[in-house]
């Protein structure tokens, strides 16, 4: 059976619109993150930096920006107070001076072993599998990829 165009109303429903149904997602996350990173002492994008951090140690503030999609004008607040929390310290780069390079301190460090518990509780959370999970993330990642490249903003 052949499927009826959707009516021009219809386009405009708020339920119709895949923007919301991510916006919904993610304040979603959020609502279940936040007392996991309480425990650890972090915002989520706090998180999100060190996730970066734990992957590779002594990064350049300007990489951490685009492996977060974040300009340096709401990156560098954050990295202040990861700083000022005694998780990551700030150092000139010896071969470019002008790259500010992140590493994380011992504290730092020691808080991976903390957040480790996180993505079982997300998991659990989701009521999903692994695979379901994989498979919804990569296919945003593949939205979010395309919608960057309409808009002219450079990926990863």
């Amino acid at each position: 059976m052949a499927r009826k165009p959707p009516s021009a109303d219809s386009l405009l429903q708020l339920d119709n619109q895949i923007c919301f149904a991510v916006y919904s997602a993610s304040h979603a996350f959020n609502r279940v993150y936040k007392p996991l990173l309480d425990r650890l002492g972090l915002t989520y994008p706090q998180y999100l930096v060190m996730l970066v951090l734990w992957e590779r140690d002594g990064v350049a503030v300007k990489e951490i920006g685009e492996r977060l999609y974040l300009d340096s004008g709401t990156l560098t607040p954050l990295l202040k107070r990861l700083e000022q929390a005694g998780l990551i310290k700030r150092a000139r780069s010896t071969e470019d001076e002008r790259q500010v390079l992140i590493g994380l301190t011992a504290q730092g460090q020691t808080l991976k072993d903390k957040a480790r518990a996180v993505p079982p509780s997300i998991l659990a959370a989701s009521q999903c599998s692994v695979a379901e999970l994989t498979a919804i993330r990569d296919e945003i990642a593949a939205l979010r990829d395309r919608l960057n490249a309409m808009a002219g903003v450079n990926g990863r």
